[in-house]
């Protein structure tokens, strides 16, 4: 409930702190008093836009905060749906700067004005004569309905069945979208991948036939030079070895009379032995280079068909052409999983529709259990209200076949009328102003019993009501207090008579200004605010009196 509210610098408010108590809270004052400026004030935590304009000093900022009992109201979910804080008692502050600049937080976290209108609406509901749309709505009716059904339980139950079903048929139609895309190209792929399979890449593979290419086609020419070598090492009369030979015999005749030549001749003895096993490895090699022009052919047309695939695929080696024969092998076995996995999707999607519809088809019978209760009930009310020959009727029936809806399977529609002989007809048609009001007033003092309903403003619902009638009202939000925090703006002195706490709002000067301010009334101002409501600013004895009756006192 709505504990405290502070409104700084707003129109021409200065500063006021109302300490709201729970019951019926009851605001009353002059017509142009302010009453209007604080539901103004009000609203701003509720996400309304302002303007600086609409400050009382334009020199500072305009700062709102509300003050919440949450106990109630079981938010902690929502809380950690928005990375806040949740405290039992939240504060909510708006913030407007002098150049239109606003800031909202919950519990001195910044949040965005979407999220501070989305806690606000489940913790105030402001109702005026104007703003009865509301009931022409078929989440209010199904709400009115699962309330006094006291479905909240069932109804949880239902909506995580429904959320389940359609996480579990959104996934089916996405893979059942991918699926049918890739079989639109899985013959192409199937030929690209067999086409990958059956040239056999291996990794290395284009650089060893390309050295090989280069070998064969020069093989004459290798051969030839290899050759060359060998003649000069060892097969010319007057071949490398040979004067080596003839150099090693002489500097070891030198060694036999100069012994420090044996280094020398060791080095020289060794670059023989080398130079002669490298001339039998060139020769060997020599006669392992063949010409092969069979092989040469065989190596240009592999060579030639990696260079196609490469080409038709626009890459740049043979890595890449592996890589893309992998890929086009996992599309493939995707495409197979997701045969599979369709098929087991299908079967969640018709487990978890088929636990939705059994629990829509109990909110069905829960809702249309308590319709004749709803009819009774308001009628009752009304007519204690001053519409005798009101009658609400409730027209409850399901979608066709196994449609779904976040709700369930009703679809529901209030028709009303308010006089004797005229067919009921949906709420936003017949209904006047007035006639809303009080079939608001009623409904909502039936959901107050099962439910736990926000804080609920009254706006100067009571226009065009007075006398006996206007003291109906006034016991009917008495009782819907019991349940619920009321607070009711109201120009009636019977029904400000039944508030458990009564606010003035008044007009004052300050600094040479206009101001509203508010005060919480004592018993004996009480008497004399209701008796000046009863018969003016001078009240005599009898509207005293009136007014001490009507409190009771």
């Amino acid at each position: 409930m709505l504990t405290r509210l502070s409104i700084q610098n707003y129109a021409l408010i200065d500063s006021v702190d109302i300490q709201f108590n729970r019951g019926l809270n009851i605001l009353t004052g002059e017509t142009g008093a302010g009453k209007s400026i604080i539901m103004g004030g009000l609203s701003l935590i509720l996400g309304q836009r302002i303007e600086s304009r609409y400050f009382f000093n334009q020199d500072r900022k305009c700062v709102i905060e509300g003050y919440f009992d949450l106990a109630d109201y079981q938010l902690e979910a929502f809380f950690e749906e928005q990375d806040l804080d949740y405290e039992r008692e939240t504060i909510m502050r708006r913030e407007v700067s002098v150049d239109g600049k606003s800031r909202a937080f919950v519990n001195d976290t910044p949040v965005t004005l979407n999220v501070l209108k989305a806690l606000a609406e489940r913790l105030i509901d402001i109702h005026s004569q104007h703003a009865t749309l509301q009931l022409d709505t078929e989440s209010f009716q199904l709400l009115t309905l699962d309330s006094v059904a006291q479905n909240q339980s069932l109804r949880a139950r239902y909506e995580g069945a429904y959320r389940g079903y359609k996480a579990v048929l959104s996934q089916l139609s996405t893979l059942r979208e991918a699926a049918q895309k890739a079989n639109a190209d899985a013959d192409y792929h199937q030929f690209l991948y067999d086409e990958l399979a059956a040239a056999n890449l291996e990794p290395g593979e284009q650089e060893e036939l390309e050295a090989e290419q280069q070998q064969l086609e020069h093989a004459e020419e290798i051969k030839r030079s290899l050759l060359g070598t060998v003649n000069a090492l060892q097969e010319q009369e007057m071949n490398a070895l040979v004067l080596l030979r003839e150099a090693l015999h002489q500097l070891q005749q030198a060694e036999r009379y100069k012994p420090d030549l044996a280094q020398q001749t060791e080095r020289l003895q060794s670059s023989f032995i080398e130079l002669k096993d490298l001339s039998e490895e060139i020769s060997r090699v020599e006669q392992g280079v063949i010409l092969d022009e069979a092989r040469l052919v065989e190596v240009n047309e592999r060579l030639s068909l990696l260079y196609a695939l490469q080409q038709k695929h626009r890459v740049d080696d043979i890595s890449a052409l592996i890589a893309l024969r992998e890929d086009l092998r996992e599309k493939l076995e995707a495409i197979s999983s997701s045969e599979v996995e369709i098929e087991r999707l299908e079967a969640e999607v018709k487990r978890t529709e088929a636990e939705a519809v059994k629990l829509a088809g109990q909110l069905s019978e829960s809702r249309q259990s308590v319709v004749g209760n709803i009819q009774e009930e308001v009628a009752h009310m009304l007519h204690e209200v001053g519409m005798p020959h009101s009658q609400l009727q409730i027209v409850l029936s399901r979608f066709t076949g196994n449609e779904l809806r976040a709700s369930g399977r009703d679809e529901v529609r209030f028709l009303f009328t308010a006089n004797k002989g005229q067919p009921p007809q949906p709420v936003g048609k017949v209904a006047s102003g007035g006639e809303l009001s009080r079939l608001m007033l009623a409904i909502k003092s039936l959901i107050a019993k099962t439910s736990a309903l926000p804080t609920i403003i009254f706006d100067e619902i009571d226009t065009g009501i007075s006398g006996e009638i206007a003291l109906k009202v006034g016991e009917i939000m008495e009782r819907l207090a019991d349940h619920m925090q009321v607070i009711a703006i109201t120009h009636l002195p019977q029904i400000a008579s039944k508030g458990d706490t009564h606010f003035k709002v008044y007009k004052m000067e300050s600094a040479g200004k206009t101001a509203t301010g508010i005060t919480q009334l004592e018993i004996a101002e009480r008497i004399q605010e209701i008796a000046q409501m009863l018969s003016g600013a001078n009240p005599g004895e009898a509207a005293i009196q009136h007014a001490a009756e009507l409190l009771g006192k």
